[in-house]
């Protein structure tokens, strides 16, 4: 379970956010610390202001009107704030018996104080254990300092209210891992569920169940771009195991129809059957068209094993392109006289280029064998040469019934044909042939109006 992804992505998931809430824990731990004492120091540095300020006032008046110096209510005032005042210098005050403590020069800098300055510092008071936060701030009489008094809070305090935040900080990191741990697991398993659906159904492929289910995912994330690629692969997989299947059994009847013909042409000879020359030679007429047929059969199949490997030698000669479209052109002479078909070809250029000349004798020949196997009797078939560009363009017209846009991609895999019929090569080799050579066969057809290959290659190789 652990390494399972169902479980790894939300524990990550949670690492993430823990691990998010403890750096802003404490990076606000230390803002609240910092505000908080920040804050305390103004309150006492206020406070200390203020009390100076009072009872130096009051003080005052109490000279003027030839009075001891005013009565120092300090634990009433320490009740009420909740701080500890403590005072420093002239032994003037009437507050001893007030509770105002006090304090040894040397507990702060009292040449500061004599000097006007504020002072903020921690120490442990008399007889407390606590270091307390405090601000000294001077008491002046007659505009002369004569003392400071004292404000001071414990550091606990600014403690105990560092922990309250921390402890809300605690609840609420603890809630909301809860709920994003809760969240967490459904996503995963929303994000999981359709992966393993896919596992499963890739082992079955595997074991070459291709026409295995493939889960439909809904959205247009990545889980299901990968279940569509996945259906698209089994499809695929489905229909090459398909064509193979096709291809064994159309290849097993082309090869098993010659060699029946050859043997029984052998078979009648070595009986003496056909015992006339005229038998004879039609005897072995029939044995060398079908050897050819076998011979041309296997070439197919060598050709394509050649091109899909990359082990495919292509020569650099100069071709005559319009001598070559003749010797093509001558090929199927016969055929379209029998079949009444009407053949022409048009050389609109009499190029000279670099390439393998065989090969493509072969590509031409290929597009007007395919040409003419599905023009019919009383068609039209057209052989066109052109120059332009630096290329050169050989056209194959037919009037056949056409090629759909959803096969006019397929006729060119290896082994596929529209009608079951023959081994499929032809096309796939042209094609392949044609980028070998570094050309292309471009395909406009519709349904009803013919087709038209052009092959496209360079001046140069």
């Amino acid at each position: 379970m652990f390494r399972s992804l169902r479980f790894r992505l939300p524990a990550l998931f949670l690492a993430g956010i823990a691990l998010t809430g403890l750096v802003s824990t404490l990076i606000a731990f230390g803002l609240f610390r910092n505000y908080t004492q920040n804050q305390a120091k103004r309150e006492l540095r206020r406070e200390a202001a203020g009390l100076t300020k009072l009872y130096s006032d009051q003080a005052l008046r109490a000279q003027e009107q030839d009075k001891p110096p005013p009565f120092f209510q300090a634990r009433r005032l320490e009740a009420a704030s909740g701080n500890r005042l403590f005072y420093v210098g002239l032994d003037f005050f009437s507050g001893q018996r007030s509770g105002l403590r006090r304090l040894s020069r040397r507990a702060i800098d009292f040449e500061a104080i004599l000097q006007g300055k504020t002072l903020e510092f921690d120490f442990v008071p008399p007889g407390e254990r606590r270091t307390f936060l405090a601000v000294a701030h001077p008491l002046y009489l007659d505009q002369t300092p004569v003392g400071a008094l004292i404000v001071a809070t414990p550091q606990t305090q600014l403690s105990d209210q560092v922990i309250r935040l921390l402890e809300r900080l605690a609840i609420a990191l603890l809630v909301g891992l809860l709920v994003t741990a809760a969240f967490a697991w459904y996503l995963s398993g929303r994000i999981t569920r359709p992966v393993r659906k896919l596992a499963q159904a890739a082992d079955e492929v595997a074991e070459g169940r291709y026409d295995t289910p493939v889960p439909v995912v809904a959205g247009k994330d990545e889980i299901a771009d990968l279940a569509d690629s996945f259906r698209q692969m089994t499809e695929r997989l489905s229909e090459a195991e398909e064509l193979e299947r096709n291809f064994l059994m159309t290849v097993s009847h082309e090869l098993r129809t010659p060699l029946t013909a050859i043997r029984g042409h052998v078979e009648a000879l070595r009986e003496g059957l056909a015992d006339n020359p005229e038998g004879r030679a039609a005897s072995l007429n029939v044995i060398a068209a079908e050897a050819g047929r076998l011979e041309r059969l296997v070439g197919d199949v060598l050709d394509l094993a050649k091109l899909d490997t990359r082990r495919f030698t292509v020569l650099h000669e100069e071709v005559n392109m319009a001598r070559l479209l003749e010797r093509a052109y001558a090929v199927f002479g016969e055929e379209a006289k029998r079949r009444d078909i009407d053949y022409s070809q048009e050389v609109a250029a009499d190029p000279v280029i670099v390439s393998d000349g065989d090969r493509v004798l072969q590509i031409i020949t290929n597009l007007l064998a395919n040409a003419f196997r599905w023009t019919p009797d009383g068609g039209r078939v057209d052989l066109r040469l052109s120059a332009e560009d630096g290329r050169i363009h050989v056209a194959v017209e037919d009037t056949g019934p056409g090629i759909g846009l959803d096969e006019q991609e397929r006729i060119f895999r290896p082994f596929w044909t529209h009608d079951g019929k023959g081994t499929g090569l032809g096309l796939a080799i042209a094609r392949e042939l044609a980028v070998a050579l570094g050309g292309r066969i471009e395909l406009d057809s519709e349904v009803g109006r013919g087709s038209r290959f052009e092959l496209v290659l360079p001046a140069q190789l």
